[in-house]
């Protein structure tokens, strides 16, 4: 049985408001794209599209059967989540921009850094929990999950290279060192800003 055009074009709606709407990895992206440019960003972007899509993917087939029957499981990662986030609203606050020739220590977030964080992404689990429970009955069916993953995929991959273009588009604009740190450290309490649904659900 394949999802009803109705059931589609919700869900369909709900991923793009989700995925476009300020998060932690539209966050990072737009800052990414400033600090390092759009090219220097794409295994961010990559790791993001496929982490989430796997992760869509895996709790759809069962896994997510698993954390409503341990609500224990939910809180662990939240907290962890939060926890790095604290650390990835650091390292932001203390990122200047990228100079040709000299190597960063830091530098833009790796494909498996990306992949990994959605995990222990709040905004993610939301995203994914809201899938389990408002559109459970389209999800007993492995062809809809089929579709919700590649729609995961299409709209993933349409939001995250915006946000990363859209970083990379304010180059030209914030051209001293001063102004990229500025933008950086206003991403970085963005980035904590987030975690406020995180503590007032607690």
């Amino acid at each position: 049985m394949t999802m009803a055009y109705s059931l589609f074009y919700a869900f369909l709606a709900f991923m793009v408001v989700m995925y476009f709407t300020p998060g932690p990895n539209n966050i990072m992206l737009l800052s990414s794209g400033l600090t390092y440019g759009f090219r220097r960003t794409i295994p961010h972007i990559v790791g993001i599209v496929l982490g989430f899509a796997f992760m869509v993917a895996t709790v759809g087939l069962g896994l997510g059967t698993v954390f409503l029957a341990y609500p224990i499981l939910q809180t662990i990662l939240k907290y962890a989540g939060a926890a790095y986030l604290i650390y990835l609203a650091a390292v932001i606050a203390m990122s200047g921009p990228a100079k040709p020739g000299e190597a960063d220590g830091r530098g833009p977030m790796t494909f498996w850094g990306a992949a990994m964080f959605q995990w222990i992404n709040a905004k993610g689990w939301v995203i994914v929990i809201g899938t389990i429970t408002a559109y459970a009955a389209i999800a007993q069916f492995p062809i809809n999950i089929a579709i919700q993953t590649l729609i995961s995929l299409l709209v993933g991959t349409v939001s995250t290279v915006v946000w990363a273009f859209f970083g990379t588009a304010l180059r030209p604009v914030l051209t001293s060192e001063r102004l990229v740190r500025a933008f950086n450290i206003l991403m970085a309490l963005l980035l904590l800003a987030s975690l406020y649904p995180v503590f007032m659900d607690a």
